[in-house]
This record gives C-alpha cells, structure tokens and sequence, in this order.
C-alpha cells in the first residue's frame, strides 16, 4: 500500500505572534516552526499502516525552504521519501490554490491512499484535503479516528458529537483528514534520524506543478485585537448597585 501524507508546517503554539509590516501576515523572521499537530497524527497512522501492511509512505508537503527541517522529522520517524514543493509565500495561496499543487504532486504518484490533517494550526480552514479529493475525482472523509485495511478497501472510524462514532467502509484510492488524539505519536530515534540524511527528497517548484492559480480568496489584514479599560459606578443602596451589575454581567459582558 502506497500511502501519501500532507504535512504543514506551521508555528510552534507557544510563539509570540505580531503582525507584520504588510498587515497581511504574522512576522516569521523570530518563529520556531514545528509540524502542523492532526498531520502529526496522519503520519502516525500511515506509518502504523504500513507496520501492518507493508508498503510505502511519502510525505508532501508545501511550503519554504526551512520546511525541509519538518520533512527531515518526519523522515526520521519513519517516513520512505518525500516531496518538498518549494513555494515561499505560501500563506498567499488560498484552499484551492494549495489544493491544485499537492494534486499535481501527487497525481503521477497513484498512491492507494492519501492522508491529510482534519485542519491546520496556523489558518484552520480545514479544507484542503477535501478539496484535493474532490480535484482528483477520490472518495474522501474527514475527521477520521482510526483506519483498517480490508480486501475491497478500508473500513474508517469516523469521530460524531456527544461520544458518538461512525464506521464506514470505502475504496480505494481514497483521501482521509485525520482528527488530533486518534494515536499516541512517536518520536524519532537516533537510528532514525541518521537514516533520515539518506532519504529521498524530491524538490519542485509549484512552476513544474502547473504553477499557482490566482486565489479567489485572500488575508486583507492581520491585527492584535484593541484592548480598553472602562469604569462603572452604579449609584445607589447596595441591593440597586447590584442588580445593575448583573444585569451588567448578564446582557452586555455575557459572562453569566
């Protein structure tokens, strides 16, 4: 089973965030970067998948050139090869625009299955890999929990509301966005890691891809959100001060 797996790679959650100059990003130049989380999770299930199975995992993924530092790391947990589509200004692609590149990288691939977070950290649109199945013509499904291979296909656990769960069977080829928490994730060995600088890593340019489309949608502005202070003094015995303060509370702080 030849499995393909998105990656992102986005800023690690504890980082400082400001605005750019531009107004239409955040300034990257002082960021830690990290893989996107549920993708972290897509990969763990491909490479349990292939524990099982056999076969092979590719990693794509999108993005500038310190991403190979996030594609080295999935290399190093077990990932064959991988796919690096070298674009710098990724962020001013939309959905679609990001969508049509990783479809073009992988269609020569045929893989059997493709893998992809349910969403990313950074923009959390949580629609690329539906809009990738849907431009190569694939069954998909989303918020997937757990995968089982079977003779005709797979059978996924698909994560409802309340505590509730789905199971559905599908063929393949197929695309599946994976939900955070479906495994515990691994880390990578030292014997990973050295077998990591050998691995393949196939470099192209979202210009060999077809190139970028123009998107039809876009960041106008990026901003930290206005912060003020107010004061209030209700006047009155203290029975009246505080049904005004709740009504306070109640109607215009919505906190109660």
């Amino acid at each position: 089973m030849k499995i393909i797996v998105a990656i992102k790679q986005v800023p690690t959650r504890d980082s400082p965030l400001h605005p750019a100059a531009s107004g239409k990003w955040i300034e990257e130049a002082d960021l830690s970067f990290e893989i996107n989380e549920p993708d972290a999770y897509a990969l763990e299930e491909a490479l349990q998948l292939k524990e099982k199975h056999g076969g092979e995992v590719v990693v794509l993924c999108a993005g500038p050139e310190r991403a190979a530092q996030t594609i080295r790391e999935a290399l190093a947990k077990g990932a064959d090869r991988a796919i690096h589509i070298e674009i710098d200004a990724l962020v001013s692609l939309d959905t679609l625009g990001v969508a049509k590149l990783l479809a073009a990288a992988v269609t020569p691939e045929k893989p059997d299955l493709i893998l992809t977070g349910l969403q990313s950290d950074d923009l959390g649109a949580g629609q690329t890999g539906v809009v990738m199945a849907e431009l190569l013509g694939l069954p998909h499904s989303t918020i997937i929990m757990h995968v089982e291979a079977r003779e005709a296909g797979i059978r996924v656990k698909r994560e409802l509301e309340n505590g509730w769960f789905q199971h559905i069977e599908m063929p393949l080829p197929a695309v599946l966005a994976m939900q955070s928490g479906s495994n515990k994730l691994r880390y990578a060995t030292l014997m990973g890691i050295k077998k990591a600088k050998s691995k393949e890593i196939r470099r192209v340019t979202s210009e060999e891809l077809g190139g970028a489309s123009a998107p039809v949608a876009s960041i106008e502005k990026v901003y930290l959100p206005q912060k003020s202070k107010q004061t209030q003094i209700f006047e009155g015995d203290a029975k009246a001060a505080v049904a005004q303060l709740v009504e306070k509370l109640k109607f215009e702080a919505r906190v109660i």
